[in-house]
């Protein structure tokens, strides 16, 4: 599990970063309401080989549960997602980031992360789990992962 560092120059480094993709992404829409059409959604999760594509009604019920929902957007398709569970307060947990891999390394998913990030700003805990090349990713974004901790869960899957 990773959190959010809590040093300042880090926080500084990602803003300054996440401006600079901004910049790189003029044909990109990026969206914070809850418009979440079904194709394209489960385009985005098998895309990325996510088993939770294989719950269509489940996981479009749960995005929209989410606390928080950010989404990219070329034209009328969706290339990217981000959402974030909270307590609202003190915690929030952010379970999904994809960006379809044919617009990977463009700056979506640091943005849609960025916007996340800054709509919990203060919050005491920022959480995530991270594996393969999403570790060096979240690094980038200012996460780091939490002590001497593991990760644990109880997970119907296949993906991990």
């Amino acid at each position: 599990m990773a959190l959010l560092r809590p040093d300042l120059p880090a926080r500084e480094r990602f803003r300054n970063r996440q401006h600079a993709l901004t910049m790189t992404s003029d044909t990109i829409r990026y969206s914070d309401q809850r418009h979440l059409p079904t194709e394209g959604l489960l385009a985005l999760y098998q895309a990325n080989a996510w088993s939770s594509a294989e719950k269509p009604e489940l996981l479009h019920k749960a995005l929209l549960a989410s606390h928080s929902l950010v989404t990219a957007w070329d034209s009328d398709t969706l290339v990217g997602l981000g959402n974030a569970i909270s307590d609202g307060y003190l915690v929030v947990y952010y379970p999904h980031l994809l960006v379809l891999p044919g617009y990977q390394g463009r700056g979506i998913g640091s943005r849609l992360m960025g916007m996340l990030v800054a709509r919990y700003k203060g919050f005491h805990q920022h959480m995530l789990m991270a594996d393969g090349r999403a570790i060096e990713f979240y690094r980038k974004c200012g996460f780091q992962r939490a002590g001497k901790t593991e990760s644990m869960w109880i997970y119907e899957g296949h993906d991990h």
